[in-house]
C-alpha cells in the first residue's frame, strides 16, 4: 500500500486519500494577503525552493522552511510578511528589525517585507546563507574534551568536610 505517515498526527495516510489532521495550510495562511504581499510571498518562497531539497510546511501561524531543522519562517500579517531567518552569525543592518534569540550556533533574525522587491539581495544571499548553515555545522568537527569537568561548587559556599564556625553561645557552653 502506497502512502505516507503524517508529520502532525503520526496517521498512515494512503495515496489519494483525504486528510486533514491540521486545518492550516500554506494557501489558507496566505489567501487574503493583499496583492503587494501575494507577490512578495510568491517570490520568497521560488527564492526557497530554488536553493534545493527541503520541507515546506504549515504549522499554527507559520509557514516553515526547513532541512533537518527549521533554517527560515515566514508569518503573514495583515500589512507584512513577518520573515525569521536563523543565521551562524549576529546581522548588524537596518533590514533586522529585532535579534529575537540566540544557540550557540545559531541566531535569530526577524525581518519584515512588505513588498516584493524587498525579496533580493541580500536578503535572498541571507536565506541561501541560512539553508547552507546545517552542511557546515554538520561539516565541522566537535571539540572533544581532554580534562574533566570541575566539581560543582555547593550551594551557600560550603562544603561538607568543614565545620560550621560556631556561635558565641556555642563557644562559652562548652
Amino acid at each position: 500500500m502506497a502512502g505516507h505517515e503524517c508529520y502532525h498526527c503520526k496517521q498512515w495516510v494512503e495515496d489519494g486519500e483525504a486528510h486533514d489532521c491540521w486545518t492550516t495550510t500554506e494557501a489558507a495562511l496566505t489567501q487574503d494577503l493583499p496583492e503587494d504581499l501575494q507577490e512578495a510571498w510568491e517570490r520568497l518562497h521560488e527564492a526557497a525552493v530554488s536553493f534545493g531539497e527541503q520541507r515546506i510546511y504549515a504549522s499554527h501561524h507559520s509557514i516553515m522552511f526547513s532541512r533537518k531543522a527549521c533554517y527560515f519562517f515566514v508569518r503573514p500579517k495583515r500589512s507584512r510578511l513577518e520573515l525569521c531567518v536563523f543565521l551562524g552569525r549576529r546581522l548588524n543592518v537596518p533590514q533586522v528589525k529585532r535579534i529575537a534569540g540566540e544557540t550557540r550556533h545559531k541566531v535569530a533574525h526577524l525581518f519584515h517585507v512588505k513588498h516584493r522587491d524587498e525579496v533580493e539581495a541580500p536578503l535572498t544571499d541571507w536565506l541561501q546563507e541560512a539553508y547552507r548553515l546545517e552542511d557546515a555545522l554538520a561539516a565541522a568537527p566537535r571539540p572533544r574534551r581532554t580534562t574533566k569537568r570541575p566539581k560543582p561548587r555547593p550551594k551557600h559556599g560550603r562544603t561538607k568536610s568543614k565545620p560550621r564556625a560556631r556561635s558565641m553561645k556555642q563557644k562559652r557552653s562548652r
